[in-house]
């Protein structure tokens, strides 16, 4: 069976760190330790105790870590989504700045 994505409109956003994008951080330790997943780009944010964290959302399937120039989009029903900038122009088309 063959489908196409249905259309729908999505805020989309370029993650910025400070602006409250994220819905928390994981120690860098743990994710590491605990992942099944490619940490080469991640986020990791030096805080003032020394230990370094990831930023990540959260949606139905669990996390989703945030990695360098990742965007964050937030659909109509308020579900997030992490998408990279080598894909997010192909899956999003923009209808205003």
């Amino acid at each position: 069976m063959k489908c196409r994505r249905s259309a729908i409109v999505a805020d989309v956003y370029e993650y910025e760190l400070g602006k409250n994008m994220e819905d928390g951080f994981e120690p860098f330790a743990d994710v590491v330790t605990k992942g099944w997943i490619v940490t080469d780009f991640l986020i990791k944010v030096k805080r003032a105790d020394g230990t370094i964290v990831c930023p990540y959302i959260v949606h139905r399937r669990g996390r989703t870590f945030i990695g360098e120039g990742d965007y964050i989009i937030i659909d109509s029903d308020g579900t997030k989504h992490v998408c990279g900038k080598d894909k997010i122009f192909n899956r999003y088309i923009k209808i205003e700045d």
